[in-house]
């Protein structure tokens, strides 16, 4: 029986509990305050910048990560909490945010400056501006009541007074009242301003409480009252136009202010409709609409736009002026494949996305995203850069190739700022999905959809086969070989036992070989010369022959005994070169009989039975029967072809 819920109750203890969280007081009241705890009277981007730093950091230590090693070196890694669940392999981007925002709490030259995100469709920067708005909600500020901008009390304190109260408070104060709160204070409060009413008011969006928004206006229709207001003209014949009763503090960066105001697809806008940025940011003043002067706000203002608005505005001389106001921060798009599957996963979890996903559906639906956004380079070729991006050690006969990361972003300072958007390949898994009847979606038919995608998109003819090559070449050759691998650990059984005894056994041969001693056989306890025979049957899987093998053998000991000496324990997954070797040497030792039993139209109760346990091995490591079936038929059409 399902339990009664009392909705009513609900709805009274959450009113009980907002109504307590509010306060009032007069001025005199919010100074005391304001003395106990300085921070309540905190500027926009102090404000900002607590909300960033109050899930804390997380700082990932390399030494012990040697992918992190591999990306970062020797640099600690920083995660700040904020971010960390909702943005991936945007690192750097986020860490130049933090850093504005920090230097602008501290009252510097970017507290006087826009945040301008820059970057393709789809990198992120709506969402970056998103999540900080979304934060600003939860924080509550003291303003003089019926302010139609929420201003902070401490604008009362008159000049002659301010160097006393900043004395006493330990606090600047920085901004004068506007001409409403100014008309008040004359003519309701006979200038008693310690009578000021205060009340607490919390920062919203819905409510445009501190949170202002300027989206795109008709270049022939840009009325800046958009920005700062206007005057209500059915009280013109009531009150003189010089009158503040007659303003109407409504625009988007009256409202920003205490918080932030946000400009979107700035540069859309003529530049004559931004010019108020340049008080706005460098006075801390807008004007006020008709002939009352300036209004001063304090509010952070973050602009976006991508990347070829940028440039065009940039190009114009005669935008100086605001240039000089704008720290740019470029979102690009991520090129780290473990946090592009992140995205897929999250947006996937979001959603109502019912089917199956295979095994490295998802991945190379991300592989495919990256590798259009990455730059040509003459040292690596594509598929070998997005691995070393990604920090995975890449093998070129049978040794670590040596390629420094930051070498490959610094001939690629554009990298990341074209290529295919995270909302492209979100459509190619929704066409899958849609093609596969909403059961399963598998890497096999996602490249298809994205074939389909590619051939339909609006590409230039040398893009479009750039990016079919990708798919079509590129990534299907790499399928195989993961395909092949995962056919063979299903199909040998105890597979991860045979290669861990591979792999014990290549170590006791070779130290032995190294150190000119003998081999100690655990059962008959008899010493045996090593055994080189068997040392180079899994070498030359990776092409170590002749004298390299030596060196080689060298090689694995040495670093085996480097980790072994940290306290660290091994396993054949420990040396990337020895462990592809392995794996290639039992790959190689069932490859007939994978094929025969893959391939065949009929099987005897032997054959049958293998096939059997393959397949419910391949169940067990993530596939459902639909995927299992067509991978089984993709590997019989594409792998051990006679």
């Amino acid at each position: 029986m399902t339990a009664k819920v009392d909705f009513s109750k609900i709805i009274t203890e959450a009113r009980e509990a907002r109504s307590e969280e509010k306060w009032n007081g007069t001025f005199l009241d919010y100074l005391v305050l304001v003395k106990s705890d300085p921070t309540i009277a905190k500027l926009s981007h102090q404000r900002i910048y607590d909300t960033l730093m109050k899930p804390g950091i997380t700082e990932v230590s390399t030494v012990e990560n040697p992918k992190l090693r591999r990306i970062y070196k020797d640099d600690s890694v920083k995660i700040y909490d904020f971010f960390a669940d909702e943005f991936f392999g945007l690192e750097p981007t986020i860490n130049q945010i933090v850093r504005y925002f920090r230097a602008a709490a501290m009252k510097g030259e970017e507290s006087r400056q826009v945040l301008y995100l820059m970057g393709p469709v789809g990198s992120g920067k709506s969402s970056l501006v998103e999540k900080i708005k979304k934060a600003l909600e939860q924080n509550t500020i003291y303003c003089l009541e019926g302010c139609p901008i929420h201003e902070e009390p401490l604008h009362l304190v008159p000049n002659h007074l301010r160097e006393k109260f900043e004395e006493l408070l330990g606090i600047r104060i920085e901004g004068d009242l506007c001409p409403v709160c100014r008309w008040r204070l004359k003519n309701e409060l006979d200038n008693n301003y310690e009578n000021f009413k205060v009340v607490t008011k919390q920062l919203s969006r819905r409510s445009r409480i501190g949170i202002g928004v300027v989206p795109p206006v008709d270049p022939n229709n840009q009325d800046t009252s958009v920005l700062i207001g206007g005057e209500d003209i059915s009280k013109l014949d009531k009150y003189s136009e010089g009158d503040p009763r007659v303003l109407d503090l409504s625009g988007a960066l009256n409202r920003g202010n205490r918080g932030m105001t946000e400009f979107i697809e700035v540069f859309k806008n003529e530049v004559e409709y931004l010019h108020v940025m340049i008080t706005a940011t460098q006075e801390k003043v807008i004007p006020a609409p008709g002939r009352h002067g300036m209004v001063h706000v304090d509010e952070v203002i973050i602009a976006h736009s991508n990347e070829a608005e940028w440039k065009k505005f940039r190009a114009d001389h005669t935008n100086e002026a605001i240039l000089d106001r704008i720290v740019v921060v470029q979102v690009p798009y991520n090129m780290e494949l473990s946090e592009e599957v992140k995205i897929y996963n999250k947006t996937i979890d979001a959603s109502d996305f019912q089917a199956h996903i295979a095994p490295y559906t998802l991945e190379f639906a991300s592989m495919f995203a990256i590798l259009t956004r990455l730059e040509k380079s003459a040292k690596v070729d594509p598929l070998t850069k997005l691995k070393i991006y990604n920090g995975d050690e890449v093998m070129e006969s049978g040794k670590t190739k040596r390629i420094d990361i930051q070498e490959l972003k610094e001939d690629a300072r554009r990298e990341g700022l074209s290529g295919i958007s995270t909302r492209f390949i979100m459509k190619a898994l929704d066409h899958a999905l849609a093609e596969s009847d909403g059961k399963c979606i598998n890497p096999i038919n996602v490249v298809e959809a994205l074939v389909s995608k590619v051939k339909a998109y609006e590409f230039s003819d040398e893009v479009r086969k750039e990016y079919l090559a990708y798919l079509q070449d590129t990534l299907h050759k790499h399928y195989l070989e993961i395909l092949e691998k995962e056919i063979t650990k299903a199909f040998v059984y105890s597979y991860k036992e045979q290669a861990e005894a591979l792999f014990q056994n290549y170590l006791d041969h070779a130290e032995a070989y190294i150190n000119k001693t003998k081999v100690k056989d655990p059962n008959t306890r008899e010493e045996l010369q090593p055994d080189v025979q068997f040392m180079r049957s899994i070498e030359e899987q990776i092409g170590i022959t002749g004298t390299s093998a030596d060196g080689f053998r060298q090689d694995v000991i040495a670093f085996l005994w480097s980790v072994t000496r940290k306290g660290n324990k091994v396993d054949y997954k420990s040396y990337e070169p020895l462990k592809e070797a392995i794996e290639k040497k039992l790959l190689s030792s069932v490859r007939d009989l994978s094929r025969i039993v893959t391939r065949a139209r009929t099987r005897d109760n032997e054959q049958q039975e293998k096939y059997d346990v393959m397949v419910t091995r391949l169940l067990e490591n993530g596939y459902c029967t639909s995927c299992v079936d067509t991978i089984l038929k993709y590997a019989a059409n594409n792998l051990w072809r006679d």
